[in-house]
């Protein structure tokens, strides 16, 4: 089967993820969550706060790739400072990044609408308290939206 990523799928997806209590929507694109590879559609909207994490499974390297909107990827080393920030987009220079396995980042929507595709390896795992950053706020605690705005003007 053919599955088109087209404008039809990006704005379906983009709705999705407005209208979600997060602010994000993922359309997979494998079938479950066992599969050896996923790959999948990520909507985030500007607000949506993703925490630092670091994936440490060697198999799971991650690739985005930004189809829509404008995407800030930032990069820490292990105390929490930030080590690398990138802008996404594309029609940028670069539109998209492959994250190395035990690299701590997270990404922020800069632009509505923004989609980005992802690929990694399976199966889904939720990450292990060793992958979370102990130096970042929990995603939904009330220091997270100053923290996400700190990122955000690394951006402006």
């Amino acid at each position: 089967m053919i599955r088109p990523i087209d404008r039809v799928l990006l704005d379906d997806v983009s709705r999705e993820a407005r209208n979600a209590a997060r602010g994000r929507k993922n359309r997979n694109f494998h079938i479950h969550d066992a599969q050896p590879a996923h790959r999948l559609l990520n909507a985030i909207e500007p607000g949506s706060y993703i925490m630092p994490h670091r994936h440490l499974d060697p198999a799971k390297d991650e690739t985005v790739v930004v189809l829509r909107g404008r995407l800030g990827l930032v990069v820490f080393d292990d105390a929490g400072t930030i080590a690398q920030t990138l802008l996404l987009g594309p029609d940028l220079d670069a539109q998209g990044v492959d994250i190395a396995h035990g690299t701590w980042h997270t990404v922020l929507a800069l632009a509505t609408d923004t989609v980005f595709l992802e690929a990694k390896a399976g199966p889904y795992v939720p990450l292990s308290v060793a992958e979370k950053a102990p130096w970042a706020p929990e995603e939904g605690s009330v220091d997270a939206p100053a923290y996400l705005s700190q990122l955000r003007s690394r951006f402006d």
